[in-house]
Order: structure tokens, then sequence, then C-alpha cells
């Protein structure tokens, strides 16, 4: 495994990669670069994408320059990061997360392709919201040094990593895991593999509920998230969550979901009628909401 270094007083490896660099993977690449370690690498499926995911990380940095979270000059915390196309440049990494498209296919070939780059000791984590993490791991030929670290977004903002373990993860990935997350200044919480695991599970529910409810007339949406944030003290309503996701992205997580845990789960019509139409939430300038 690469050399460590020591943040927060936990330690996180000296080198790091990030498969995928979307919104997510961005985010997680932001994260270990503000934690402190030394070198972290993006791969993506092009070169266009790579260059988006750079100036999307830069932009990231940025935004926390501004705000004072972070000191020096971008060209300092920039000096740090690399985007490539090339899995190879994997092989030195203590760790790599993966965070491509929740779809199965996608998901499987990606992990395959990296952990075949991967040292003997190093490890691999998936930022899978709901695929089971140990039928992950069966497609992969060290599941033991395999786990899920379930981001949030925004990844800066967020507090929140779920660590999730497989059937197959081992006792000293699990403790690695607790102090890599709390190194990157976050809290950790740790669940067993299951459909969703905690909080997707709990989150979807909740949402696709709001969404039912606006199908069938019982209150306008900003109603609806009104009740939830000043009734419950929730920090933003499950509809604008729901557009801040992605109903394409919910939507697939529903899909996942009621196959495995039952009807409970179903997506309603208005939720597959919007993404139809392409009415994705926030990204795409229109879902619950309208956006700038």
């Amino acid at each position: 495994m690469s050399e460590q270094v020591t943040t927060q007083s936990a330690q996180l490896p000296t080198r790091v990669g990030v498969l995928g660099g979307g919104r997510m993977g961005a985010g997680i690449a932001h994260a270990f670069l503000v934690a402190g370690v030394p070198e972290v690498v993006v791969v993506e499926i092009n070169d266009d994408a790579a260059e988006a995911a750079a100036a999307r990380i830069s932009g990231d940095l940025q935004a926390s320059l501004d705000r004072g979270k972070i000191s020096g000059s971008l060209e300092e915390w920039t000096a740090r990061l690399s985007t490539s196309t090339d899995y190879a440049v994997f092989a030195d990494c203590g760790l790599v997360v993966e965070a491509v498209p929740e779809k199965w296919e996608i998901k499987v070939s990606s992990l395959q392709k990296a952990e075949a780059q991967l040292g003997e000791g190093a490890w691999l984590a998936t930022n899978t919201s709901s695929i089971s993490v140990s039928k992950l791991g069966e497609q992969l030929q060290r599941p033991d040094r395999f786990c899920g670290l379930h981001f949030f977004n925004p990844v800066p903002a967020s507090k929140l990593v779920e660590v999730v373990l497989a059937e197959q993860t081992n006792s000293e990935l699990e403790e690695k895991s607790r102090s890599w997350v709390e190194a990157l200044g976050k809290t950790p919480v740790v669940v067993n593999d299951a459909p969703g695991f905690a909080s997707s599970r709990l989150g979807v529910a909740i949402g696709l509920e709001a969404i039912r409810m606006v199908e069938e007339g019982v209150a306008a949406p900003e109603d609806i998230d009104n009740a939830m944030v000043l009734g419950y003290k929730f920090p933003i309503g499950p509809l604008a969550l729901t557009d801040i996701v992605g109903l394409d992205v919910r939507l697939g997580i529903a899909e996942y979901l009621h196959s495995t845990l039952g009807d409970r789960f179903e997506p309603p019509q208005l939720m597959r009628d919007m993404v139809a139409r392409g009415e994705l939430g926030r990204k795409s300038g229109k879902g619950f909401y309208t956006y700038d």
C-alpha cells in the first residue's frame, strides 16, 4: 500500500483515485484534496469528460477559497490533482473510490477495470446509493478489500458518509473506512449491506410519498416541503431534495428498491412522466420547482 499521511488524527493514503468525475466524483476528489491527500487522480471515460471533471473540481476548490474554508492559491491546490482516461494511473493508489452512474453493468465493468490496476495492499470502494455492495463484491477478485463509501450531495458541505459493509468486507477495512471518513472531517454511519442501505431507503420512501401527494392533488410542492421543514425540522423539503439529487437518479434508485423490497417503493407515474419530459430537477432547470 502507498505511504500514509496523518490528517486530522487519522491516516489517509498519500495517493487516492476517484473513478468518475461528475458531480459526486468531483465532490469526493475535492474532499480528499482538502483533507490533505498529496495526490488525487480522477479517471473519466474520455478527454472531454476528464477536462470537465478538472474544471468542476477547480470550481469547488475556488468556492472553498472564496469562503475561507481553505487558504493559499488555486494553483497550489490543483497542483495535487490530475485527471486521466487511463485506468493504469490507479496502480499506485492506496484507495480508489468509484463514482460512476448508478447502473449495474457500468458499476461492475468500471470496478473490475480499476481493481485490475490496484496493488495488493490497495482498497476499493463504491459510492453506490442503493446497489448491493455484496453483489458488486462478488464480481471482484478481492471482495474482502471492498466496501461502500456513500457520500452525499453536495459532498463539500455534507457531514455524512455512509460506510456500507459487504458480507465479504474484512474487519481491517471497516476500521480504515471509519478513520478515512473522520479524516475528511465527516461523520461515518456504518450499516450492513441491504437494499438502499439506511439513508437511501428512508430518503427515497419519504420522497416517493411526497410525489404521490403532488400526484393526488393533496397539496402544492412548496406546501408539502414547508410542512416537513417547519413541522419536522427537515433542512430541506423532500421535493426540493429530489430536484437536487435528480429525478432520474431517484427514479433509478426507486426502481431498484421496488425490485428488491416490493410495491411500497413503486415509482409514482408522475415521477416517470417528469423524467420522460426531461424535467430532472435543478440540473435541467425544471423539476418540482423552476431554476435559472
